[in-house]
């Protein structure tokens, strides 16, 4: 069995957890550690989650480590609108109780790249990219180690942030455009694609039915979040789970369509700060190495889900 190796920078958040028990659930991943980022709430938050996350499924064997409590330049945004006081509101998990690494995020990013053979091991940033642009500032040669860089943010055509800038890239657009302007291979998981990722009645009831705790917090995720998702936004669809592309594109790059294109980040515009520009006009430079996810099979994504969820009660 051929292993994905991954190390998982997050921000959890709801679409971060299911993030996470994909990664923990899919035979063929392995998942080398999770460092944590201040975004979807505090960075003591967030990690506390990742934490609960784990001893929940009793992978208390991967390491953790806290990063940036802060955006490199601008101040803190949180999205507790979305996801809550806690990251992770409405839902049950228990305290945790493995101890977290000592080192920085940053420290624990590259002692872990430079553990394994160069281009073994894919960096899946589905938060900020604060600990990223960190990384790479401070260890560049890391960029020759990196197999790629999968991340969810941006989009090409849609913002939730702004009309035209999406959360995670928004929140930190300095650390983002250092990340983008590496010549590592990037795949951009962005807002067009992962609004195709919404369950359906079907979906939520196959989840419900495998009735354990994992299944349980799963249900709960999903329907605070979606609840959160109609109220805002007026709709009565199921929300769209944004964090799980990113980690389903590494598992079988197959469920998602990509294009070839340039992007690079806006930081001055007046209502364009944060905006991944994606330039299709012309057929790119043979050395591009951006590419953009285009088309979801959201069908295949929540069996492969369902999968993990099962693989997980085992």
């Amino acid at each position: 069995m051929s292993l994905h190796k991954i190390i998982l920078d997050c921000d959890p958040g709801h679409d971060d957890a299911m993030a996470i028990l994909l990664a923990l659930g899919t035979p063929t991943i392995e998942l080398l550690a999770i460092t944590t980022v201040v975004g979807n709430q505090t960075l003591e938050k967030v990690t506390h989650n990742a934490q609960a996350i784990l001893e929940l499924v009793g992978a208390k064997q991967i390491p953790i480590a806290a990063g940036c409590p802060r955006p490199l330049v601008r101040a803190i945004q949180n999205a507790a609108e979305v996801h809550g006081i806690s990251g992770l509101d409405g839902t049950h998990l228990p305290e945790p109780t493995m101890p977290l690494d000592k080192r920085h995020a940053v420290d624990l990013i590259i002692d872990t790249l430079k553990a394994h053979p160069p281009k073994t091991v894919t960096l899946v940033p589905i938060g900020g990219l604060t600990n990223i642009a960190l990384t790479v500032r401070k260890a560049p040669e890391i960029v020759e180690l990196v197999k790629e860089v999968v991340l969810m943010g941006g989009g090409y055509h849609t913002g939730n942030q702004s009309a035209v800038a999406e959360f995670n890239i928004a929140i930190d657009p300095e650390a983002a455009h250092i990340v983008f302007n590496e010549k590592w291979p990037i795949t951009m998981i962005g807002l067009d694609l992962t609004h195709q990722a919404k369950p359906n009645d079907q979906i939520m009831t196959d989840i419900a039915n495998l009735k354990t705790p994992i299944s349980q917090f799963v249900i709960e995720s999903l329907n605070y979040y979606t609840e959160g998702y109609r109220k805002r936004n007026g709709y009565s669809d199921h929300a769209p789970v944004h964090d799980p592309c990113a980690v389903a594109y590494v598992i079988n790059p197959s469920l998602i369509e990509t294009r070839i294109a340039p992007v690079n980040i806006e930081l001055q515009g007046t209502l364009t700060t944060g905006m991944t520009v994606t330039d299709f006009r012309a057929t790119p430079a043979e050395n591009c190495h951006t590419q953009v996810a285009i088309k979801l099979d959201n069908p295949q994504l929540w069996a492969m889900f369902i999968d993990a969820l099962k693989y997980l009660d085992k």
